[in-house]
């Protein structure tokens, strides 16, 4: 009986300490999850600010008492948010979808074909994920520049049509797919073209959906290319739109106006990272994944 008294204490130890890591382990978490969240819950809190009751504060409160959606209603009158929100929606688009031709047929000749030079190739074209993006921009400005793009839906998109990660994480996946099947569907004389929208894709499909969520993501943030090559308002994305709201219009006084803007613009990004979280998380542990 002392023997079993001995073991069932040990256990209970084991356990206590168990159950101690985990609250800890919990309250780190909730911690760090609320430092995370406190800039969009303040975003929000402040968008529905009236402008009367924000300025009034000189210590700023963490909640209030009478909500207003006047705010909303200030961000798409006073400033063409909803065209830049039309702008970025065409932008995301048509970049995503040539974007994902172009990565599923690179990705397929790297992965099936075969061809002279084939690994050289691939390792050179691995190498220009070493280039800096700030040279990168500087030529794609210059050779926009010179082909007169500059104010158009082409020379926004035409730079950001490929992506070598997407490239790479695409070809790793498809070549997980079995040999056997590939020589199978030759020897039925099924075209490289059919196989690969048959076979490889339908396969694939969860990458897939995480290139092009993550792809969808890149072009709504996207700032810096759009803010060079377009001057224009007639072409501005929400994200330099707003830039250009915070600087020149009623962003500097009327904040809450513009928290609300923000708040237009990220609602979308948050929902959709929300419906298809579990789906990038798998497609990028396939991607990841040999074998």
């Amino acid at each position: 009986m002392s023997e079993n008294k001995y073991f069932e204490k040990i256990e209970k130890a084991a356990k206590n300490r168990q159950r101690a890591i985990h609250m800890v382990l919990y309250s780190l978490l909730t911690v760090w999850g609320i430092v995370v969240l406190f800039p969009f819950y303040w975003m929000v809190l402040s968008s529905l600010k009236s402008y009367s009751a924000y300025n009034s504060e000189y210590i700023p409160k963490f909640f209030t008492l009478s909500p207003t959606l006047q705010n909303y209603v200030d961000a798409f009158t006073t400033v063409p948010l909803a065209g830049y929100l039309v702008n970025t929606l065409i932008f995301t688009i048509v970049t995503t979808a040539i974007m994902l031709v172009v990565t599923i047929l690179a990705a397929f000749a790297f992965a099936r074909l075969e061809f002279r030079g084939k690994d050289l190739l691939f390792t050179l074209f691995l190498s220009l994920m070493m280039i800096p993006n700030e040279l990168v921009i500087i030529t794609n400005f210059v050779t926009i520049t010179n082909m007169e793009m500059r104010n158009t839906f082409m020379g926004l998109i035409l730079p950001s049509v490929t992506s070598v990660f997407y490239i790479y994480l695409l070809k790793e996946n498809f070549a997980q797919v079995p040999d056997q099947l590939y020589y199978a569907a030759k020897v039925d004389g099924t075209s490289d073209f059919k196989y690969l929208w048959k076979v490889m894709i339908p396969i694939c499909k969860p990458t897939l959906v995480t290139i092009t969520i993550l792809k969808v993501i890149e072009c709504w943030n996207s700032y810096v290319w759009p803010r060079l090559i377009t001057d224009d308002q007639a072409y501005f994305l929400v994200s330099n739109g707003i830039q250009e709201i915070r600087e020149n219009g009623f962003g500097r006084e009327n904040i809450p106006a513009m928290m609300a803007a923000v708040v237009v613009i990220s609602i979308p990004l948050i929902v959709l990272f929300l419906i298809f979280h579990k789906k990038i998380m798998e497609g990028v542990s396939r991607g990841g994944t040999k074998g």
